[in-house]
């Protein structure tokens, strides 16, 4: 073959070759270890481990050094000079390097299985980010042969589909042969630097015309030759016909100095990796380093630049034995194309074998007796075959270099996170790297990317985005850990440290709420109210278990929270679950209210379910979750059975030792929950009838045509009609909550309507117009809306009435009482309120509410201190919201409102 022939078929070479310089990168080893998700076959050989010379340094070397260092040197000192090569080589090397530690951190961390750079990002960031780079790892090979040359680059890849099959032992033997027959090639180049003497070489024929020389010299090591290549010349790529600049050239010389992670994935097949891996690849990129640079600094005291510029191939010109050049191009030729091959291989198997994408890649994850991935082989062939027949090599060589470049910022960004998350567990005994060298490794690789190709760069990054989505919510949840989590944990501790209780002010006041569950089952309505009123603030299902540890040989309610959590997926709420086990649900909820939340996130809103005698109802009986490999549900841990919520059958079903049982308190411990909630300056809320809540029933009352979604706010102390106070804590509470449950998304289309109780001599307008202004300097918008009541105050002054005459002292002594109560922020009522007067109440709400709405806020007052009334008081409450559909009744004892700005 003629110099020009030679030079003639360089372009496509360079773009075909220096690509396939980052095959060696995928991983040949692959690990024995019966895996927990894939049935293997008995290994009845163990595989042969490899050392840190053969396993790491050589596999790193040929995939750094490729046919590039034989093709595109002269190209870069040429164009760049000698100044800006080097510069560039330190840049790309500061580049890479960054990479190298960030991979010498995270290898040393733990037990590495095969897979290489898949295994180390996906068990650090997840299966997300692991599946997304392994598969654009594995798709994109490309091994060496001229497009128009389809027989000889199938002959080629035949042949190295032979050494794949036989196992990598083999593929380890040919590389060993292969980098000593690179290195042997590369002393003579070295050597003919010195002992060559000077000669004209032949420029190519087809690129030489009248205006340009025919020739060019190489004149042996020479001062004068070296002081003409120190600077940069830029002109027209004689190959292409495109202006060069830096940071094309840049771009260029770029992909040889990749395929730092050849060692890394050989991790499956080495003696020791923790070791191996950090000192096998530092010592190929110094090693490489060296090179480059030594081989840039001779080649420019020794050619002159028009041979640089028109002959990237004269290194075989100027050798002492041409024909040696030639062997060391075919040779890191086959050496990149088996890479590509075994390396592709092993990571789709890595891949098939965890079994995330279910039956997909289930034939990949096959292995012969001595554990080599054989199908996932010949997957990894049929694709490259595609890819020879396509044709379309050149475009294919820069989506290859930017697919390895988002897998290096991919084991950047592990390391990265790793570290942000100051786990415990993350220790690498190679401590030779900070966050600063994650963070650079993963801008140096973004803007490269960029470098080589802007379109082909957004086009990848957009690729693995849809990829990482597509895992993230169509895959089901592995059991590696997500580094995700604990980011998460460690910048919630930060936050909340700086949560200070100390700086609250009602301007940011928000609702944060410990709803009590006793069975989820019948709760579901109650639950997702409550998500739709607790407006971005802390949102607690709690529940208390009756029994005694002592008495108990293990936690009952540690296997709990897994049906909790699921009904928090199920319920799609954002909420947090806290269980606790008491000898009495009044100091279980005592438990609660004193240890949930955490910092300045602690509950300040009790909300119980109402005590009365509703039949529950099982709005979980028909829920399972659906199987598969692929679904929606991420949190299915046995995907070939269908899991119900493991909650005990609601009360009543005569089903289960628990259905039929009595309550678990009694109507004075369930007031005194109450009680003890306000004392803990807790705001109150029961919520009764919610067994009949359908959220979606509802929000279909909004649709055009249907009656319209309404909220009720009743603002008056109902069982103290002679207060006729609108405006304390109490009622602006209530109306805040009103307010927040008409902000939310779901229920911003309903309507407000406020009731205010008048008599009828007092004036009506003034009473109405004195509320709106209220509502406008705080901000509410809501219709108002005035009752008379007078027939219904009658009935209370009867009452009042035939006390007095019946009981002559009840009035002074209930005067005493209520100063005495008073003093003690303890105001009640109870024994002047008649049956018939609440239930006259109770009448006048119901009336009052055409078209009905979806849900009522009524007044709660506190409780009487006299303990012994409190099942008069709850019978009170029960008249007061008997038959009114969804109702909340709240006592707020904080203020939340405020018309500062």
């Amino acid at each position: 073959m003629t110099a020009a022939n030679m030079s003639e078929k360089t372009p496509l070479l360079h773009y075909r070759l220096s690509s396939s310089s980052h095959g060696s990168e995928r991983s040949v080893g692959v690990s024995v270890e019966k895996s927990p998700r894939v049935s293997r076959e008995t290994v009845e050989k163990p595989p042969v481990k490899l050392s840190t010379f053969v396993g790491v340094i050589i596999p790193t070397v040929l995939s750094m050094f490729s046919v590039v260092i034989f093709l595109r040197i002269g190209f870069v000192v040429g164009h760049a000079g000698l100044y800006q090569s080097i510069l560039m080589f330190l840049v790309a090397y500061l580049i890479i390097t960054m990479t190298v530690l960030s991979v010498c951190a995270v290898s040393t961390n733990g037990a590495i299985d095969a897979g290489g750079a898949y295994y180390m990002i996906s068990r650090a960031l997840g299966p997300e980010f692991g599946d997304g780079t392994g598969l654009a790892y594995s798709h994109h090979v490309l091994p060496v042969g001229y497009w128009w040359s389809l027989l000889y680059a199938s002959g080629v890849l035949l042949l190295c589909l032979v050494v794949c099959l036989v196992g990598a032992n083999v593929y380890a033997k040919a590389t060993l042969l292969i980098f000593f027959i690179v290195m042997i090639v590369l002393s003579s180049i070295f050597v003919s630097f010195f002992i060559v003497g000077p000669r004209v070489v032949v420029l190519p024929a087809a690129f030489a015309n009248s205006t340009l020389p025919t020739t060019a010299n190489f004149t042996g090591v020479k001062l004068d030759t070296l002081l003409g290549n120190l600077w940069a010349s830029y002109t027209v790529d004689y190959t292409t016909g495109s202006m060069m600049s830096f940071i094309t050239v840049f771009a260029v010389m770029f992909n040889g100095c990749t395929g730092i992670m050849a060692g890394s994935n050989m991790s499956g097949d080495l003696k020791n990796p923790g070791y191996s891996i950090p000192h096998g690849t530092l010592t190929a990129v110094v090693f490489t380093f060296i090179t480059y640079n030594l081989l840039a600094v001779l080649v420019s005291c020794s050619c002159e630049r028009l041979l640089l510029l028109r002959n990237y191939s004269f290194l075989r010109d100027i050798n002492i034995w041409c024909p040696l050049v030639m062997v060391g191009i075919y040779s890191s030729t086959l050496s990149a194309a088996m890479s590509n091959l075994i390396g592709a291989s092993r990571i789709l198997f890595a891949v098939s074998r965890d079994n995330i994408f279910g039956g997909v890649l289930a034939p990949a994850s096959r292995t012969s007796e001595t554990g080599n991935p054989w199908v996932s082989v010949l997957i990894s062939w049929s694709l490259v075959q595609v890819v020879l027949l396509s044709g379309k090599l050149n475009t294919i060589a820069s989506i290859v270099t930017i697919c390895f470049l988002l897998v290096y910022a991919a084991v950047d960004l592990a390391c990265l996170a790793l570290e942000w998350a100051s786990a415990p567990n993350f220790r690498p005994t190679f401590r030779y790297f900070t966050w600063h060298t994650c963070a650079l490794g993963i801008v140096g690789c973004l803007v490269m990317m960029f470098l080589i190709s802007a379109v082909y760069a957004s086009a990848s990054i957009a690729f693995m985005l849809v990829l990482l989505l597509l895992i993230h919510y169509l895959c089901p949840s592995s059991s590696w850990g997500y580094v995700s989590q604990a980011l998460i944990f460690h910048q919630v501790r930060k936050y909340l440290l700086k949560l200070d209780v100390r700086k609250d002010h009602v301007k940011f006041w928000r609702p944060q709420v410990l709803l009590m569950v006793a069975n989820p089952r019948s709760s579901t309505g109650l639950i997702t109210f409550i998500n739709d009123v607790k407006k971005s603030g802390l949102y607690v299902l709690g529940h208390v278990q009756l029994g005694e540890l002592e008495m108990l040989p293990a936690d009952p309610l540690q296997p709990c929270y897994n049906s909790w959590l699921s009904l928090v997926d199920h319920l799609n709420i954002k909420a947090f679950v806290s269980l606790t086990l008491a000898d009495s649900v009044r100091h279980g909820i005592q438990h609660l209210l004193f240890i949930s939340g955490l910092g300045g996130m602690r509950p300040n809103i009790l909300v119980l379910g109402f005590y009365d005698d509703c039949s529950p109802k099982d709005n979980l009986q028909d829920c399972v979750f659906s199987t598969g490999a692929l679904s929606l549900d991420k949190f299915k841990p046995d995907k070939a059975q269908k899991r119900i919520f493991h909650f005990p059958a609601v009360r009543g079903d005569g089903v289960g030792s628990e259905a039929a049982s009595a309550k678990d308190l009694s109507i004075e411990e369930y007031v005194f929950v109450i009680a003890d909630a306000v004392k803990m300056q807790k705001s109150v809320a029961l919520a009764r009838y919610f067994c009949t809540f359908n959220r979606s029933e509802v929000f279909a009352r909004a649709k055009p045509g249907q009656s319209g979604l309404y909220v009720d706010v009743w603002p008056l102390n109902l069982l103290r009609p002679d207060s006729g106070r609108y405006v304390d804590t109490c009622s602006l509470f209530l109306l805040q909550l009103a307010c927040v449950l008409n902000m939310s998304h779901a229920w911003h289309q309903a309507r407000l309507r406020l009731f205010l109780c008048v008599k009828t001599g007092s004036c009506l307008q003034e009473a109405e117009k004195k509320l709106q202004r209220m509502l406008k300097d705080l901000r509410i918008t809501a219709d108002v809306y005035t009752v008379p009541w007078d027939h219904i105050l009658v009935l209370h002054g009867q009452r009042q009435a035939k006390v007095n005459q019946l009981h002559p002292k009840v009035q002074t002594e209930g005067h005493k009482e209520e100063a005495a109560e008073c003093l003690h922020n303890f105001p009640s009522n109870t024994t002047l309120l008649s049956d018939e007067y609440l239930c006259a109440v109770n009448l006048l709400i119901r009336e009052n509410g055409d078209p009905p709405p979806a849900v009522r806020f009524l007044y709660l007052p506190h409780p009487p201190a006299d303990t012994r009334r409190y099942t008069s008081y709850l019978h009170q409450l029960d008249l007061l919201s008997r038959e009114l559909g969804p109702t909340m009744l709240i006592h707020g004892v904080a203020p939340v409102l405020t018309t500062d700005l």
